[in-house]
């Protein structure tokens, strides 16, 4: 079984990303707060912590091997955790990881069963056999640190903007990403969550928060702060 794998990261989809591993191109399936971690990052290396299951059909006639991967090994011990409850599977459990794993962690300690109902696939019920079975065993997510910040995209020697065209040096260490891919120039993922709870925050629901920080992040805009990404944000929505 592959624990690990380290690779080139060549696209970043809804529900997957694309490794390159010399010829070959893997799919890792990832969460929704794990592809905003990096999202940001095609082009570049990448180390997925990943665990394997066999996708099949109604009737199990045909299976497909998938690759779950996660940033963190403490990331893929709590999808492990989460998974062993009742009625959740491994496609449930990766859809319902829309945020960070300490805040999904704090939830369940503080036994709040509205807010997990409101992770996507989760409804009431669920999320109150979610509260039975681990609140006792979240307690090393729920007091983790936050995530390190991930490296900028954008670097001096790699992109400069001018004028609204961008040209890229040449650079033997830096590959480059591909023309559609969010272009951020200053921002990390730690903001990139922030701004992503901030937009929870204001009442929009998981998908409509997605699409907006999605539309942020492909306006190729500098943003540094909270405040300059709500700046960008409500300008894109006016216009």
């Amino acid at each position: 079984m592959i624990t690990k794998m380290t690779g080139l990261l060549t696209r970043v989809l809804d529900e997957e990303a694309r490794l390159q591993i010399g010829a070959f191109e893997y799919q890792v399936m990832v969460s929704e707060a794990v592809r905003r971690q990096i999202q940001m990052r095609v082009g570049q290396e990448i180390t997925f912590h990943v665990t394997e299951y066999l996708e099949g059909n109604s009737v199990g006639s045909r299976f497909v091997p998938r690759r779950i991967g996660f940033i963190s090994e403490a990331e893929l011990d709590f999808f492990d955790l989460f998974c062993t409850v009742e009625k959740i599977g491994v496609k449930k459990a990766l859809k319902a990881m829309a945020f960070p794993i300490k805040t999904i962690a704090d939830a369940i300690s503080r036994q709040d069963a509205k807010w997990l109902s409101s992770l996507p696939g989760i409804g009431p019920t669920t999320a109150e056999q979610i509260v039975t079975t681990l609140k006792r065993k979240v307690t090393k997510f729920a007091v983790m640190n936050s995530p390190a910040p991930a490296p900028e995209t954008a670097t001096p020697d790699a992109v400069v903007e001018k004028k609204g065209k961008t040209t890229k040096k040449a650079s033997a260490s830096t590959a480059e990403a591909p023309a559609t891919e969010p272009l951020v120039t200053a921002a990390d993922g730690q903001l990139i969550e922030d701004i992503y709870l901030a937009l929870m925050g204001l009442g929009l629901n998981p998908i409509e928060a997605r699409a907006k920080l999605d539309d942020l992040l492909m306006s190729g805009k500098s943003f540094r702060s909270l405040q300059d990404a709500f700046a960008i944000i409500f300008t894109q929505q006016k216009g």
